[in-house]
């Protein structure tokens, strides 16, 4: 069967159950070809099969989610209002998140042997050098996590900032703070990387706060709703329920073995469950490059990333909980950082 086929049959399935005859209806397939297709999504794990009375309805499974393909641009090209879109948290998604190989192969094979490079170019540097090369990436990534969050601060003038302490005229008060709080969470992150060989909700929450501090935003996790611009996605708005995530997504990243799932991790889940009123994929890229450093992997800066590629893949996240797009640009980000840093 064709992979085009195989996607037009999964895609149908999001975000609705469906009968065989109502699939084959929106398909203009047969039945029994439907139900063919559907036997073998089951055996692979893309696919559930549920009963109602003498009915069975069938849906996307959280594997089946993850690897569905989507083009940003064409996906976007619709407004929040028109897409077909999860709009409430996935309560199935971590668990389902447990037996998965997020990376194909191919993919960490690739990643690995980026990380090989960066070994062996580390153990011929010195620790003057290698503080150098940290000082540097830190301020891309200082620069770029804070331009995703809309700082208008250029690069040029980050710098400045970050070892002259010299303010860019023209920007706010909070724009040199947000900046400032980056550098000193990376110091944090690089001056005991052991610290983050384990995640817990207490070290997240310690991240926030230092990200956040001298800022007008709220500590801790949240009390209250929040909304996200550009998407119908509402987040979980109960505390419990928001630390009960969260506390899963800590044991679903220790309990990972390959260090670049643990990363990525990081970056999906916690903006995904946003247990901040705001700051959250602030603090999800420095916990990303905690996990990586605690185990000797390069750091990434995520500098040459559009910052609207980078809303786009994390929205799509959201709305569909698909990777594909996001998984792209963590694993072109650790390329870049791996071949120009060190």
């Amino acid at each position: 069967m064709k992979t085009l086929k195989k996607e037009l049959v999964l895609r149908a399935l999001v975000n609705e159950k469906k009968s065989t005859s109502s699939l084959a209806l929106e398909l203009s397939l047969s039945e029994p070809t439907v139900k063919r297709y559907l036997r073998q999504y089951i055996a692979e794990g893309l696919v559930t099969a549920t009963k109602f009375g003498r009915n069975v309805h069938y849906s996307l499974s959280v594997k089946g989610r993850l690897f569905l393909d989507f083009e940003l641009n064409t996906y976007f090209s619709r407004e929040q209002d028109e897409r077909l879109a999860q709009t409430h948290f996935n309560f199935e998604l971590i668990d389902g998140l447990n037996d998965i190989d997020l990376f194909s192969p191919h993919e960490l094979t690739e990643l690995n042997d980026r990380q090989k490079e960066f070994r062996v170019r580390v153990s011929e540097l010195s620790n003057t050098a290698y503080k150098k090369e940290m000082e540097r990436l830190g301020i891309d990534l200082s620069w770029k996590s804070s331009q995703i969050e809309g700082n208008t601060y250029t690069l040029l003038e980050t710098e400045d900032l970050l070892k002259n302490k010299n303010l860019a005229k023209g920007k706010t008060r909070d724009e040199a703070i947000m900046l400032l709080n980056h550098k000193e969470a990376l110091d944090v992150i690089a001056s005991d990387p052991d610290f983050f060989k384990e995640l817990t909700i207490g070290k997240i929450e310690n991240i926030h706060s230092i990200l956040i501090q001298e800022l007008d935003v709220e500590r801790n996790i949240r009390k209250r709703r929040v909304a996200i611009t550009g998407t119908n996605y509402v987040p979980l708005d109960n505390e419990f329920n928001i630390r009960e995530a969260l506390q899963m997504t800590c044991d679903l990243i220790n309990s990972k073995s390959n260090v670049f799932e643990k990363a990525f991790l990081c970056l999906l889940l916690i903006a995904y469950i946003q247990p901040f009123t705001d700051g959250n994929k602030r603090t999800s890229r420095i916990l990303a490059n905690a996990v990586l450093l605690s185990q000797g992997y390069c750091p990434m800066s995520f500098r040459t990333v559009s910052s609207l590629e980078y809303k786009m893949g994390m929205l799509l996240f959201y709305e569909q909980n698909t990777i594909g797009p996001f998984k792209r640009i963590f694993i072109d980000q650790f390329k870049f950082s791996t071949a120009n840093y060190f």
